[in-house]
This record gives structure tokens, C-alpha cells and sequence, in this order.
């Protein structure tokens, strides 16, 4: 197939496009550079820089294409919630002119990234696809109304989608071949590492009085290789003719923030300044995963989310980058 990744300069889109260059696959590469990096695009993928609200950029990248893998949208909640017109603008707007670019050149398959904000604080765990869904920020609710979109779309013949839900994405490509780190990163793992490398003074932990095994949050934390391996899978499934569906990433099992910076202090080789200071507003305690549905329909199942694994190859990028 021929698929554009729009977002494929960024974290997850680079090791997407690796796994679907991997795979046999023609790619085209759809970025501004906001937060990706040139170069992290292969050579063997057509890069076409520019915004994806740009309908003359959008049909650039889009032509003969069969697929679209759409990753190009703002994704830090707390910013989602200061400065919302931001999100709108490119996590609604500028998805849906996209979506209508896609429509308009013939394509007929849409993966897209969605993420476990849609749903807010749980109400029971494991989280499954049928959890309700009541997103506590903009950016988990721009990411639900394009599913609802997608969902309407597919009703109404006009094109089939995978939508993937997130989890906390953690990791790198075991073989190296991905090293473009995060700018300004706000999750825990590439904070725990910038601690690590003395880019940062200290890691705060917000909250040790959660009903967890020792008082910290829990989250899911799931290796970006094995989120490349879904959406090639996803791929394949719409080509198939299978329909459209909702996915949950997940490992089934979550790791508490200190348990993250323990394991860090084990991989790197020195400690790790952290400090517990108060509870964010609106942070659940635990927030994990069932992968089921994922398994049964896509024969998804994660080989590399252990989390010693997970940190073990973020490490090695940052050593690549000349950190650490």
C-alpha cells in the first residue's frame, strides 16, 4: 500500500513509518517539524513538510495514496486546558479538512491516534473499549469527536478507520534506528531521563497517599515498538475488508511512578533526584489497559512493554544523542 503518516517526523510516527517501511510498504511523510525531527525520516519515504490545514499540502501528500496513518495533533492535556482555540484548530479543524483532503484523493482507510483520555478517571479497571466515556480534558475531548466523526464516516460508506487508544507510549526502537527524542517532554519516562542525564535538577512526584503499593500513581505503559506493530496490523485489517473498530493499547498491568524511577536508577547506573510534592488535580490513582479486544481482533499482543525493556532502549537514545 501506499500510506501517508500524517505526524511521521514525531515520537510514535517515526517508528510507525519504520515498521511500515519494514513491511513492504510505499510511505509518505506529512510534517511541519514542530515537534518532529528531520531526521528521523528514512530515506527509502517521500517527505512532504508542511501543515496539515494546508489543503495544498494535504493533496500533495495524500495523491495515490491508499491509507492514511494520522498522528498530527497537540497532545498536552494541560496546555488542552489554558489554551483550548490551540486544539481546536489543529486537533478538530485541521483533522477534519484533512479527513476531507483524504476523501477527495480515494482514500479509503484511516488509522488514527487516538488515546485513553477520552475516557477520564476510571471507573473500573482493567479500562475496556465499553468504559464510559467522560474525557476531563480538551485534548481527551477533541480525540473522542473525531472518533465520533470516524464512527459516522464508516456508517456512512464514506470511509473505514481504526482508531487506537493510547496508553502512556514509552521506549525505543530496539535496533536504534529511532533516536529523535521529545522536545519540552511532559511524561514521566523522558523526564525520569533528562533527571538522569542532568538536564533536569529533580523528577516531582505528584502525590504519595494513592491507594497503590506504595503510594505513587500507576499507569500503563506500553513500548512505542509495540504501538507501530498495532498500526500495521490495523492497516492490514482494513485492507482486508474487516470494518471499521476501537481499540484499547494496553499490557493489562500498570507501574507506579516510583517504581519507574527505581528502575531507572537500576539502568542507568546512579540515582535519580526525586522530591514528592502534592497531587494534581484530577490525576486517578491507577489507569491500566485491557489488550483484549486488541488480541482477539488484530492478534496484537506486546513483545517489548516489560518495563526494565522500555527503559533500557529510551537509555540507549539518549546515550545516542550524546546524553547521559
Amino acid at each position: 500500500m501506499r500510506i501517508c503518516i500524517a505526524g511521521g517526523a514525531g515520537y510514535i510516527g517515526s517508528h510507525v513509518v519504520r515498521r511500515l517501511l519494514d513491511g513492504g510498504h510505499d510511505i509518505v511523510v506529512l510534517d511541519n517539524l514542530a515537534t518532529g525531527h528531520r531526521e528521523s525520516i528514512p530515506s527509502q519515504a517521500e517527505f512532504v513538510h508542511g501543515d496539515v490545514g494546508d489543503p495544498l499540502v494535504a493533496r500533495k501528500a495524500l495523491a495515490g495514496c491508499d491509507a492514511l496513518v494520522y498522528l498530527a495533533a497537540w497532545k498536552a492535556a494541560g496546555e488542552s486546558m489554558t489554551d483550548p482555540f490551540k486544539y481546536s484548530r489543529n486537533n478538530l479543524v485541521n483533522t477534519l479538512a484533512f479527513l476531507d483532503a483524504a476523501h477527495d484523493q480515494g482514500v479509503k482507510h484511516v488509522v488514527f491516534s487516538s488515546s485513553a483520555a477520552v475516557f477520564g478517571a476510571p471507573k473500573s479497571l482493567p479500562i475496556d473499549e465499553d468504559h464510559p466515556k467522560d474525557p476531563e480534558n480538551y485534548y481527551g475531548f477533541t480525540k473522542l469527536e473525531i472518533e465520533r466523526v470516524l464512527a459516522w464516516y464508516d456508517k456512512l460508506g464514506a470511509m473505514d478507520s481504526a482508531c487506537l487508544r493510547y496508553f502512556n507510549a514509552a521506549g525505543y526502537d530496539p535496533e536504534g534506528r529511532c533516536i529523535g527524542l521529545e522536545r519540552n517532554p511532559a511524561n514521566l519516562i523522558p523526564v525520569v531521563m533528562e533527571v538522569a542525564c542532568g538536564m533536569r535538577k529533580e523528577v516531582q512526584i505528584f502525590g504519595s497517599d494513592y491507594d497503590t503499593p506504595d503510594g505513587t500513581g500507576v499507569r500503563d505503559y506500553i513500548h512505542v515498538t509495540d504501538l507501530a506493530e498495532a498500526h500495521a496490523l490495523a492497516l492490514d485489517h482494513l485492507h482486508a475488508g474487516k470494518g471499521s473498530f476501537v481499540v484499547n493499547l494496553g499490557t493489562g498491568e500498570g507501574q507506579s511512578v516510583l517504581e519507574v524511577v527505581k528502575q531507572t536508577e537500576l539502568v542507568v547506573g546512579r540515582p535519580v533526584a526525586h522530591r514528592i510534592v502534592g497531587r494534581r488535580a484530577g490525576d486517578p490513582s491507577s489507569l491500566w489497559a485491557s489488550g483484549a479486544k486488541a488480541r482477539e481482533l488484530l492478534g496484537w499482543v506486546p513483545k517489548h512493554s516489560d518495563l526494565r525493556k522500555i527503559l533500557e532502549t529510551t537509555w540507549k537514545a539518549y546515550q545516542a544523542n550524546g546524553l547521559g
